[in-house]
């Protein structure tokens, strides 16, 4: 989620941090990883942010980085769970449920389009995909994908994304020119870490086109 929405929401993820500590941590990767109401909170920014901090940069800092490294990681996954077995439960009614102020049909269809193009690789690269981030977890339980097969998706995506994101703020902490400039940092952060989902989608729709070719 970018830094423009977050200010509409009045969500300052430093601001958060500072106050909440690793309570407040756990609890936004954790609902945005899993929980429909979860889809709006910044995760991708909270965890660069959380990693400047743990590196000792701004005031009231947060612990050191293997422990906020182990809060991430356990909520990225257990929000990841806790989605999949929402969407075993509620099944086929989730796709019928009527749009609301919070939740929409397109979030759904998004994630969807999103699953059915990338498989169960989806687990790993929705991590990286505002709102697809949130309901692809629970597409997968819709679909009844192979609880196996999606924990260690889970697991892998969940290492990369919180793990990766605030290891990177925490060593990008330590330099003046990202201290001095951290709201510019995370939109640079947050942009590239969609690469990895443009580079799929790139690789997907070439694959695309020489099965078309050969199919002529």
């Amino acid at each position: 989620m970018n830094l423009f929405t977050l200010a509409v929401l009045g969500l300052d993820p430093q601001k958060i941090l500072q106050e909440g500590g690793l309570p407040i941590l756990a609890l936004i990767v954790f609902a945005e990883s899993g929980l429909l109401i979860g889809f709006f909170l910044p995760g991708d920014s909270l965890l660069f942010i959380a990693g400047f901090l743990s590196s000792g940069a701004g005031d009231n800092t947060l612990p050191a980085l293997p422990w906020v490294l182990l809060v991430a990681f356990a909520a990225a996954v257990l929000g990841d769970q806790v989605g999949y077995a929402f969407g075993r439960r509620v099944g086929p009614a989730l796709f019928s449920r009527p749009d609301s102020r919070i939740f929409k049909q397109a979030y759904v269809q998004k994630a969807t389009v999103f699953f059915e193009t990338h498989g169960a690789k989806t687990i790993v690269l929705a991590r990286f995909v505002p709102i697809v981030r949130t309901f692809a977890p629970i597409v997968a339980g819709v679909g009844h994908m192979k609880y196996r097969t999606f924990v260690l998706y889970n697991i892998f995506g969940g290492l990369l994304w919180a793990v990766g994101l605030t290891t990177l703020g925490y060593f990008l902490g330590e330099i003046d020119l990202v201290k001095n400039n951290i709201e510019i940092a995370v939109l640079v952060v947050v942009a590239v870490s969609l690469l990895p989902v443009v580079l799929e989608l790139v690789k997907h729709r070439r694959s695309r086109h020489a099965h078309a070719d050969d199919a002529r």
